[in-house]
């Protein structure tokens, strides 16, 4: 794949920051841009098919009702399940989790339940488990990370028990950019009956997902990681157990009747898309699927692992800088680091004086970054739009910045 060309198609990407710096954008793990394709359509959203759906009597809800559920096709093709009723539109990974906690976990979950989840989770998938504990009485256990940056799958055998409930991962630490192994959590999960929950957000957008192959209960993931709107994202969920799950969200079109009696909650997924949806986002969504389908997921990954690689060399050559997490073949495109004597932050203003973006900070991990004993770490994210001059910018930037601050 030729990044260069790619990139042409990112206005955004071609302008210039702090006056004269060429912009090298490596926060594509917070956030990724949208080619001018995803910004046509989000467009002609607005100024040709926008109605709110699923309730108009005339022609523009008729068409923008069409779109919202085509768009749920193409969520349901992309990720490979079996059923459109199993896509389930939400705010983001961090509502997905949620809506999986309430709606699942507070129905099925009791005194001295286990909840199993790793060290290096996103507080997104901490957070709501935590709570869950908090309000049904059940224990929450993590999987502890190695000197590698890999779970150990030991001690994960020895913590799931025949009390364990769910067990809740993210595919891809967004930290360490470690992938995780999810067959043999499944193995774990399978054998003790526990229900699993993929946090996705940094898998979707850089790796083929296939929830039916994968064999996962629930998937969680972004669109704006993945070259969509921000504002949206997905709930994949087996539909038998969406099918026992009660609605999060009360109001609008999540019902079936309403009396004063009582309600009837809809059919899945309508009973969990309560109120206005984000209709624009999701009728946009399909052209970044499309644009990633065209590149291709595979070929994404490849040419993140060969960035990867890349940055890692070069990085390493800098004194007294230390990298985290695995070797690139065992990772995503994210190169977290710390150096000696440089807080993070600080790191990371120089760069952007020199128009690097990175991120600097805890990345929502705190208790990863407390596991490693720093407080925070710089972190550095590619995509497909990124070439081997941003690996080169980059690290140029730091060894600067290290000059600066030695």
């Amino acid at each position: 794949m030729d990044p260069h060309a790619y990139k042409q198609d990112f206005p955004i990407l071609s302008q210039r920051v702090r006056g004269t710096q060429p912009l090298t954008y490596l926060d594509n793990g917070a956030s990724t841009h949208r080619p001018q394709s995803v910004i046509d359509a989000q467009i002609q959203v607005d100024t040709e098919c926008y109605s709110n759906v699923h309730r108009g009597a005339h022609w523009l809800s008729d068409v923008a009702t069409d779109r919202y559920e085509e768009s749920r096709d193409r969520v349901q093709q992309f990720i490979g399940a079996s059923d459109n009723r199993e896509v389930v539109f939400t705010s983001g990974t961090t509502a997905s989790i949620n809506l999986v906690a309430r709606g699942w976990g507070d129905k099925h979950l009791g005194e001295n339940d286990e909840i199993v989840i790793s060290e290096m989770e996103h507080h997104s998938n901490i957070v709501p488990w935590q709570q869950l504990a908090e309000r049904t009485g059940a224990v929450v256990k993590f999987i502890p990370i190695d000197q590698t940056g890999h779970l150990d799958l030991e001690a994960a055998e020895d913590l799931i028990s025949s009390r364990t409930k769910v067990i809740a991962f993210a595919h891809a630490s967004n930290v360490l950019g470690t992938i995780n192994p999810v067959a043999d959590l499944m193995r774990l999960a399978n054998a003790v009956g526990a229900v699993t929950v993929l946090d996705a957000a940094q898998s979707a957008p850089h790796m083929k997902l296939n929830v039916t192959d994968l064999g996962v209960d629930f998937v969680a993931f972004s669109a704006h990681k993945m070259l969509g709107p921000n504002g949206l994202g997905v709930l994949y969920g087996r539909a038998s157990l969406l099918e026992g799950m009660d609605p999060v969200l009360g109001g609008g079109s999540m019902i079936h009747s309403v009396s004063v009696d009582g309600y009837v909650p809809a059919a899945i997924p309508t009973r969990f898309e309560a109120g206005t949806p984000a209709i624009g986002q999701a009728l946009a969504f399909p052209a970044a699927l499309d644009y990633l389908d065209a590149v291709g997921l595979d070929a994404i990954h490849a040419h993140e692992q060969q960035l990867c690689e890349l940055a890692h060399r070069q990085l390493a050559e800098i004194r007294g800088l230390t990298i985290l997490g695995p070797e690139p073949a065992q990772k995503t495109g994210i190169v977290s680091f710390v150096v000696d004597g440089v807080h993070p932050q600080d790191l990371a203003f120089a760069l952007d004086q020199q128009g690097v973006a990175i991120r600097a900070g805890h990345h929502c991990a705190m208790p990863l970054h407390a596991k490693l004993g720093i407080p925070a770490s710089a972190r550095c994210s590619f995509y497909l739009y990124n070439t081997e001059e941003d690996v080169a910018a980059l690290t140029a930037a730091v060894r600067k910045a290290v000059n600066l601050f030695s």
